[in-house]
């Protein structure tokens, strides 16, 4: 079995008694960091000494395999009946493997950083989507950020203390100054801070300098009342630049709120 523990995003008093069962059961634990790992056993009070493995972006493949091998030994360790691989956070390469090798995979939720940002940022819950981290370079953070500026959901995303200030004036260049935004810093730790306002107000605190762990929950764009007529040039125009009829309408109804389908029809029309 491979058991996918939700750990604690700061606070040590939202581990579950369902996560510190299973580190004191698991023979392999695998973990991004594992000597951060060893600091949550000891201060959990975890005396189990299972097998640590690194497990993140960079071997998550190599890993997956080795892995699923140890969940799937069915003898286990002194003939217990077969082995527990927790990932505390696997992604999901090691998942899709497990399941195609018929592992059985299973979860231990918990504290999430996304969520949590969500729910206190003060802005529309009901529809969202987790961005995750901002690109690094300017150039392709720009591009990255122009292309989700008529997302109508609200948007959350990861970024680093040394970079935040940048990424937040560069989404108030591509989103309007005036969108509301929340910095949420440090959440569930002593120090935790939730800064909401506008992009521009944010992007301005923020040249002071900002510590910590960061999630920034960014509203979703605004339909914009366009006129049909002219919904139907934009999407002409977007064609005559060299971008796909069926994208360009998918386009330009994700900021007007007209009919993809409506434009796609309209646009063949008019060429007939």
């Amino acid at each position: 079995m491979i058991i996918l523990a939700a750990t604690p995003i700061g606070n040590l008093g939202d581990a579950s008694r369902r996560l510190v069962e299973a580190l004191e059961n698991a023979t392999v634990v695998a973990a991004e960091d594992t000597r951060t790992t060893q600091r949550l056993l000891a201060a959990l009070g975890v005396d189990n000494r299972p097998r640590l493995v690194a497990l993140h972006d960079h071997n998550e493949k190599e890993r997956s395999g080795v892995l699923v091998a140890l969940a799937r030994d069915d003898e286990g360790e002194g003939g217990s009946g077969g082995r527990q691989a927790t990932g505390t956070p696997p992604g999901y390469a090691l998942v899709a493997l497990a399941a195609a090798e018929g592992v059985t995979v299973t979860a231990i939720p918990g504290p999430s950083a996304v969520v949590t940002a969500l729910a206190v940022s003060g802005l529309p819950t009901d529809r969202f989507t987790f961005e995750g981290f901002v690109p690094r370079k300017p150039g392709d953070r720009r591009a990255w950020l122009r292309a989700v500026a008529t997302e109508p959901r609200t948007m959350v995303f990861f970024e680093s203390p040394s970079r935040v200030a940048a990424s937040l004036a560069d989404m108030a260049d591509a989103f309007g100054a005036d969108r509301s935004a929340a910095v949420c810093r440090e959440l569930t730790k002593l120090h935790e801070e939730v800064r909401r306002g506008t992009l521009a107000e944010l992007a301005a605190w923020a040249q002071d300098g900002v510590r910590g762990e960061i999630v920034v929950v960014v509203a979703g764009a605004a339909p914009r009342a366009v006129d049909f007529d002219d919904a139907v040039s934009q999407v002409t125009e977007l064609v005559g630049s060299g971008v796909r009829l069926k994208d360009a309408a998918a386009e330009v109804a994700g900021h007007t709120g007209h009919s993809s389908r409506e434009l796609y029809q309209a646009v063949l029309a008019r060429r007939a």
